[in-house]
């Protein structure tokens, strides 16, 4: 086995394409997105006999807290790879880029893989070397999910029955509109919406320029839009859904809690469902979960208790994962450690 940079689009994203347990955060496209961010990334491949066999996309990141590198939602495999075969291609990834942290002074690296929460796949992480993260990552290690075989009429009896009458309820106002764009000039009122919600809830939300450079890069490709609901023609909420690889993901969303007793987040939630149908999406991907009834507490329990009422199933990862290099790991250990507990996640 070997490992190489990957500068083909094609070649990855084929690859990808024929693979399961990955999101967006593996595909050339978050790569481009990394580099308009002025992050400093690689697109690793590992070859066995002149086939890809497994993919990583590596990306530095550079904060107060330490410098390190991380594998978001990756390495992503070949489909049936036995878990042994798996850590032997994690091991000389992980070879790799011990080699790579060092040149770049990153002080460990941090994996946030897709492999199912199984005793068989931690012990391999343990095997490896790696200890949890006191943090999960960017992204979610749990998620909700819903089939999209069945049919539009079976999906809708498939909900909660106060989802289905919310939606029937919001769809009847005549007040009530839901509006699809595309259109690059809609980032301005997503990035309004977005943050009138952060200062009401007091929470960090994505940088107007994280969201401009995601929206743009992957609407090159079509694998973008912006959903609005209206009430009278003032946005009352607006979500952001990537569509890439036979997935519909519910990345970002916001709405107004002066609109809060019309309940059109139910009714934008089922046009993008229905948009990602549309598209030929197998599953819809409601990006997050938290267990609302172990964690009622915890900020992500309130949405979740929204996703689950449209019916679907959960699945939960592997923690997130770190590897450490130097010393300079402990520093960013104890900050974030701090974080999850004025956080209360």
């Amino acid at each position: 086995m070997e490992i190489k940079e990957i500068s083909n689009k094609e070649d990855w994203e084929e690859f990808l394409q024929k693979s399961s347990g990955k999101t967006f955060l593996q595909s050339w496209n978050w790569g481009e997105f990394n580099e308009r961010m002025g992050n400093k990334f690689w697109r690793l491949g590992v070859y066995n006999e002149g086939e890809i066999i497994g993919l990583a996309l590596v990306v530095k990141v550079s904060a107060r807290r330490g410098t390190f590198l991380f594998i978001p939602h990756g390495p992503v495999f070949v489909g049936g790879l036995p878990t042994k075969d798996k850590k032997d291609v994690f091991q000389l990834i992980l070879l790799h880029l011990s080699d790579l942290a060092k040149e770049e002074k990153a002080s460990f690296i941090r994996v946030s893989p897709l492999f199912h929460a199984s005793e068989e796949n931690q012990l391999m992480f343990d095997d490896l070397g790696f200890r949890e993260a006191p943090m999960h990552a960017s992204a979610y290690e749990a998620t909700w999910k819903l089939d999209l075989f069945p049919s539009e009429e079976d999906l809708f009896k498939n909900m909660r029955k106060t989802t289905r009458y919310l939606i029937k309820k919001v769809s009847e106002n005549k007040d009530v509109t839901i509006e699809k764009s595309t259109d690059p000039k809609d980032i301005e009122i997503y990035q309004k919406l977005n943050k009138d919600v952060s200062k009401r809830q007091n929470f960090v939300p994505f940088s107007p320029v994280s969201i401009k450079n995601e929206f743009d890069v992957f609407n090159k490709d079509g694998e973008i839009i912006f959903l609005f609901g209206k009430h009278k023609d003032k946005i009352a909420a607006g979500a952001m859904v990537v569509f890439w690889s036979g997935i519909g993901f519910y990345h970002q969303a916001a709405s107004l809690g002066k609109f809060a007793k019309f309940s059109i987040p139910y009714l934008l939630q089922w046009e993008a469902i229905k948009e990602a149908k549309k598209r030929e999406c197998s599953i819809y991907d409601f990006w997050g979960f938290t267990d609302p009834l172990k964690f009622p507490n915890h900020p992500w329990a309130g949405p979740t208790l929204f996703k689950m009422g449209f019916g679907g199933y959960k699945e939960e990862y592997i923690k997130t994962q770190d590897f450490v290099i130097s010393s300079g790991y402990w520093i960013n250990y104890i900050i974030e450690s701090i974080r999850k507990r004025v956080r209360k996640l």
